[in-house]
């Protein structure tokens, strides 16, 4: 039996923390990190390599401006990846059992913002998860958020102001043998902390927090919500859908039907016992695992895989939550 050892960034060394999530050669992943869009990070300020990335920092580089630039228009290519949601076939293909819908989204889900060499689109989804310094957000293990990373609660695109501010990424934790292939892919998600706002409040005091929890088993009814890259989506809003969950077959791992959900969406959380009003549930499950989160090819996004969660997802939350 394998013991996993623990990655983690440092506070202080902030490009240990695109390592941290990184893999080292990531195949066809659901929400590829290769669909990001970028632009020129222009102005990126000159930073001692041990200054800390805080969320002031976060904040003031991470403008509407810069936001929108770092965000391609949509590109009309070949595969399901990158195409329109809008631009779904007919006929039995047409007939899901559920396609997700846009919407204003929740504070306790958002995007991953990075900065890395140039300044990337939001590529990923992450969730708020309830912790001791309330201060720790969920997401895929093959996302990359880069150097001076950033989380973004309910993402407004072309909005002034962010409804829930812009949140600067501290630590990571992840398995280093995680990956999206065989029993790899059973590891895929990682847990980060994030630095206090300009204000001195605790990240899950200003949005709240989904409790992390077991996958009671595989046959599950989920609210799946995530965000698209603007490239797959050209709406750039949150998407959600009610479904329910089965075994992927062959494996140990969760699928659920729902189309819409296109390159970004991983780390996208599933919860359980969603409450409407306070936008809160358990997560018992993520967007990752075998391929990055679902199958290859075309059509990809109407299938989505979920590690199963257990003993080491258990195991690496009580390591983060001792940071």
């Amino acid at each position: 039996m394998r013991t996993p050892l623990l990655t983690r960034g440092g506070k202080a060394v902030t490009t240990a923390l695109g390592m941290a999530f990184c893999l080292a050669a990531a195949p066809a992943v659901h929400a590829a990190e290769s669909t990001r869009g970028s632009a020129a990070a222009g102005d990126l300020p000159t930073r001692a390599p041990d200054a800390p990335w805080t969320s002031r920092d976060a904040a003031a580089y991470w403008t509407p401006e810069r936001m929108a630039a770092a965000a391609p228009a949509a590109k009309a290519t070949p595969g399901a990846a990158n195409s329109s949601p809008a631009a779904r076939p007919s006929g039995a293909a047409a007939r899901l059992p559920a396609t997700a819908r846009h919407f204003d989204g929740i504070p306790t889900v958002g995007v991953l913002f990075s900065v890395d060499g140039d300044a990337r689109a939001h590529h990923c989804t992450a969730s708020v998860v309830h912790s001791p310094h309330r201060n720790l957000i969920l997401t895929a293990g093959h996302c990359n958020p880069g150097d001076r990373a950033a989380f973004v609660p309910q993402y407004r695109s072309g909005a002034q102001t962010q409804p829930y501010g812009v949140w600067a990424i501290d630590e990571s934790f992840a398995y280093p043998d995680r990956g999206t292939t065989g029993d790899k892919s059973d590891l895929d998600f990682a847990f980060a902390t994030v630095e206090h706002d300009a204000d001195g409040r605790a990240l899950e005091d200003v949005t709240g927090g989904n409790i992390l929890a077991p996958t009671p088993g595989y046959t599950n009814d989920v609210t799946v919500i995530g965000y698209p890259t603007v490239r797959n989506d050209p709406e750039d809003r949150a998407v959600r859908c009610a479904t329910r969950t089965s075994r992927l077959a062959g494996t140990d791992q969760l699928r659920m039907e729902c189309g819409g959900f296109y390159g970004g969406t991983s780390g996208s959380p599933w919860l359980a016992g969603f409450d409407e009003r306070t936008g809160t549930g358990r997560i018992i499950g993520l967007i990752g695992g075998l391929n990055g989160g679902g199958p290859k090819g075309p059509n990809s996004d109407r299938v989505s895989y979920s590690p199963y969660f257990g003993a080491k997802i258990l195991s690496l939350y009580a390591r983060a939550t001792k940071a």
